[in-house]
């Protein structure tokens, strides 16, 4: 007998939520399929597809944040952060709210949210952030997952209750005019251990802060994807920005994963690291992982370039985000779904040289028609973990800057 479809969210006349979107007795079906090609010529995607997109392109807006004077400052802070799905999501809450820098934050752009995931307690990340930091938020699912995650991921207690996830703006001001745009994917997400309906998707909303008007971007690249793939992920960003506001200063931020390899496959990211061996470990590991723009990702940040984005006065200079351990089960466990196990002897070999650890700057803000604070350099914020916890695989970065028009005012 075949089952009911989910109910439109809306069709009884009320707005909904289509991320609330009934399609949980069809997720293991769904994940029989092997590529993405397989799956959209079946009858039930067929059938299940309007509901599907529904939630994909749906962009989630909520506000609690109702008091803006105590926020208004000479300059607006920003803080981009990549939280890891907020499986450690008391602890990022606390930081948020609580950190001496953090907290000073008229904007958060995070990336890496789960919404309704086991393996962050079926939680909706986004709503408990906003609830407890009393802020407005966008939220835009990038994907529907078909499975509880990759790695140690897939041991998850439960199953996902709605399998979402997404990027987010937050804002102590209001957040108008948002929108989902939808990236093209890097590899076939219905390949390998981890399948996943959709593609990266950045979240875009224009800010109102007393300051001036910006659009604010939240945007995840493709780690499994080529140099140029990112770069052109980042195109259709700016493209995007151009034509909804191109009056409007403009700020990007998000991992932008640019780890310097062309990751697409098992094959390329060890003949990749083949190079850098080559290269001289210690000189990549010095030279190229704190500064991706200078040859290996070149192409994403010229495009900014192009377009009239500043990025290296936004950022702080050769400070890395993430760290890689040879000893960390859970990357590695999440790095085993795509890369062979041999390719391991291989890295940790390599890493030998450096102590079993690298670095790499993933996290970026870019902007347009905007200029940083004097008075608060642009920084990374390492010290928001707890020696015996690691709240995220990546540390936040902080930015202090005001629309460009405003810096030529006495009072700025």
């Amino acid at each position: 007998m075949e089952r009911s479809l989910p109910p439109d969210p809306g069709k009884d006349g009320r707005p909904g939520n289509p991320l609330n979107h009934g399609l949980g007795p069809y997720l293991h079906e769904l994940g029989r399929f092997e590529s993405t090609q397989e799956l959209h010529k079946s009858d039930l995607y067929g059938r299940l597809q309007p509901q599907i997109d529904r939630t994909l392109k749906y962009v989630l807006t909520e506000s609690y944040s109702h008091d803006f004077s105590s926020s208004v400052r000479r300059s607006i802070r920003a803080t981009s952060w990549n939280i890891e799905r907020g499986i450690e999501l008391e602890g990022i809450i606390e930081v948020l709210a609580t950190h001496p820098v953090i907290s000073e934050s008229d904007l958060f752009i995070l990336t890496e949210l789960d919404y309704g995931m086991a393996r962050s307690g079926n939680r909706k990340v986004p709503t408990e952030i906003a609830r407890a930091l009393k802020l407005n938020y966008a939220f835009a699912p990038s994907y529907l997952n078909l499975q509880k995650g990759s790695g140690l991921e897939s041991l998850a207690e439960g199953q996902n209750e709605l399998g979402i996830h997404g990027n987010a703006v937050f804002s102590r001001h209001p957040l108008t005019n948002t929108a989902s745009v939808q990236l093209p994917n890097g590899k076939d997400k219905m390949r390998g251990n981890e399948k996943r309906l959709g593609s990266q998707a950045g979240v875009v909303a224009v800010v109102d802060h007393p300051l001036g008007s910006f659009q604010a971007v939240s945007v995840h690249l493709d780690a499994h994807s080529t140099q140029k793939h990112r770069m052109r992920q980042m195109q259709l960003i700016l493209e995007n920005l151009k034509a909804r506001a191109p009056h409007l200063p403009a700020l990007i931020g998000g991992d932008w994963n640019t780890s310097t390899f062309n990751s697409r496959n098992a094959f390329f990211t060890i003949m990749g690291y083949n190079r850098r061996v080559l290269m001289g470990i210690r000189n990549v590991i010095r030279n190229h992982y704190p500064h991706p723009d200078r040859w290996f990702e070149r192409h994403l940040f010229r495009a900014l370039e192009r377009e009239g984005y500043q990025y290296k006065n936004l950022n702080a200079p050769g400070v890395c985000t993430l760290h890689y351990d040879i000893n960390d089960l859970a990357a590695n466990g999440r790095m085993a779904d795509w890369i062979p196990n041999w390719c391991f002897w291989f890295i940790n070999w390599a890493l030998e040289r450096n102590n079993g650890r690298c670095s790499f700057k993933l996290d970026w803000f870019a902007g347009k028609g905007i200029e940083p604070s004097e008075k608060f350099p642009p920084a990374v914020i390492s010290d928001v973990h707890r020696p015996d916890l690691m709240l995220s695989d990546h540390d936040p970065i902080v930015l202090d800057f005001v629309p460009a028009a405003k810096t030529r005012s006495p009072d700025s």
